[in-house]
């Protein structure tokens, strides 16, 4: 069921009304979420419910094996290393199994020896990267003793299976988001109204701009072969912001429907295009995952305890290990090591940590320096993500290439608007860049009445509705 739909416009409203005011004690609450959770990630294909359902019993399964055995290290090591496995097995057998079987057919097709081994088809879960990385946090988070294990099913399979974000995340940690389940929920009327709030802004950013670029970007794409270099830099920027439009607006909905049944999700985007440096931005986009790999397969390489060059290494790891979890497709690792190579520079000098205050905190505009390193910046990031949308390292190559070296048409007159409503985005996020989303107003000028605040939420929705591009699903579900 997609966010920005018909079935979902009836289904949350039922779904909310149910849940405040028929399923009132904690038991049924829960159940019902889960039942809800099930019904809206069934809409896809109910033939997924079973896979999840089995992560999520193992993963519960798993807590109680390692209470059990509390104090036994070499078994709780075999218990939580099991079930990590397991995952981790289903996981890549979804969603990479095919694909290294293609690329070791092609290899040895290459010596001249054909092969003819069997490939599963397999349709890939929607969201499947997403609920298993916070199921393998649960174990973690047990097995390290950062988190008691719980016997209330129905929280666990609520916290598993939340509905908000159980496609694209964010990915919760299990220490923040199952105890919320665990304890009594009020229904609280401030921060309701605040997540109707993001939610509005992330169908703004899904529907008119994601959806909008994605049409003009997907031409271009197609025919970018015999496209000159001002339409192929077209193509990059309207990507650039489809990518953050689709996820990041994705992210504000969960977010803001969470808030409606008194959940609080941790934040996914933090204005990443406003990053003045390679560290910044990924200190700033898709934090979820991000942190999970600092938090799981960091910090236990060593993290920054060993010598320089060992905290480079399990830093490239973490960045490589990023590109290759996005999909089973050679432009993603090169993605990943692109963005390392960026890195490097940063960590060797000292200064990949410089950044961590609000860009040009304190002031409307940013000093000419700092604007200079946020526009150095977002060009490699678009230069990244021609890689990362490119089918092949061969189209990636020839359509950079091809960006760089054929100037010789003018800027193409057609396909602006687009970019006037990437502009509104850009100029909304950097005015609220210390907000958590850009609808969180101010109630001082213009905007001290609540009447004109809620002419701009009138108008924003007006907008989203009228000058929406052709529907279609968020990218991220595929991953």
């Amino acid at each position: 069921m997609l966010f920005n739909s018909f079935a979902y416009l009836l289904f949350l409203p039922i779904v909310f009304l149910l849940y405040w005011h028929v399923f009132r004690p904690l038991r049924w609450q829960n159940l019902f979420v889960v039942a809800a959770s099930y019904v809206f990630y069934g809409w896809w294909d109910y033939r997924f419910l079973f896979l999840i359902l089995f992560t999520s019993l193992c993963s519960y399964g798993s807590g109680l094996l390692l209470e059990h055995f509390d104090g036994q290290r070499r078994a709780r090591s075999w218990v939580a290393g099991a079930n990590i496995v397991l995952n981790l097995g289903i996981l890549g057998v979804a969603k990479y199994y095919d694909f290294f079987i293609g690329e070791w057919v092609r290899a040895f097709a290459a010596l001249g020896i054909t092969l003819h081994p069997a490939t599963l088809h397999i349709i890939l879960p929607v969201g499947i990267s997403f609920y298993t990385f916070q199921a393998l946090s649960y174990t973690v988070d047990v097995y390290r003793g950062t988190l008691r294990p719980t016997h209330n099913l129905p929280a666990f399979l609520a916290f598993i299976s939340f509905f908000p974000q159980l496609v694209a995340g964010p990915i919760e940690r299990a220490t923040n988001l199952l105890p919320q389940f665990q304890r009594a929920r009020r229904f609280d009327y401030a921060l309701a109204v605040d997540g109707m709030r993001q939610m509005l802004w992330g169908l703004f950013k899904k529907m008119v701009v994601a959806d909008t670029c994605a049409t003009a970007c997907n031409d271009i794409f197609a025919h970018y072969a015999t496209l000159g270099s001002c339409e192929l830099i077209m193509g990059a920027l309207f990507f650039t912001f489809q990518i953050y439009g689709d996820f990041s607006g994705y992210s504000d909905i969960a977010i803001g429907t969470a808030k409606l049944f008194g959940i609080r999700l941790m934040r996914n985007f933090n204005v990443p295009y406003f990053s003045r440096d390679i560290a910044e931005f990924w200190r700033r986009w898709h934090i979820s995952l991000n942190t999970w790999f600092r938090d799981y397969v960091y910090f236990p390489l060593g993290g920054s305890r060993g010598s320089r060059m060992l905290t480079l290494r399990n830093t490239l790891i973490i960045f490589m290990l990023s590109g290759l979890w996005h999909g089973a497709n050679w432009t993603y690792v090169v993605w990943g090591a692109y963005h390392a190579l960026l890195f490097t520079p940063l960590f060797i000098m000292g200064t990949n940590r410089r950044h961590k205050d609000v860009p040009a905190a304190g002031r409307l505009l940013p000093r000419p320096a700092e604007a200079m390193q946020m526009l150095a910046t977002f060009a490699f990031v678009v230069v990244g993500w021609v890689i990362f949308r490119a089918e092949s390292i061969t189209q990636a190559v020839h359509y950079l290439w091809r960006m760089v070296s054929h100037f010789s048409e003018p800027w193409p007159s057609h396909g602006n608007t687009p970019f006037i409503y990437c502009g509104l985005v850009l100029v909304a996020e950097w005015l609220q860049r210390d907000k958590e989303h850009a609808l969180q107003l101010p109630h001082h000028g213009l905007l001290r009445l609540r009447a004109a605040r809620w002419m701009c939420y009138l108008l924003l929705t007006a907008c989203t509705f009228f000058l929406m591009g052709n529907q279609s699903t968020f990218i991220y579900f595929q991953f």
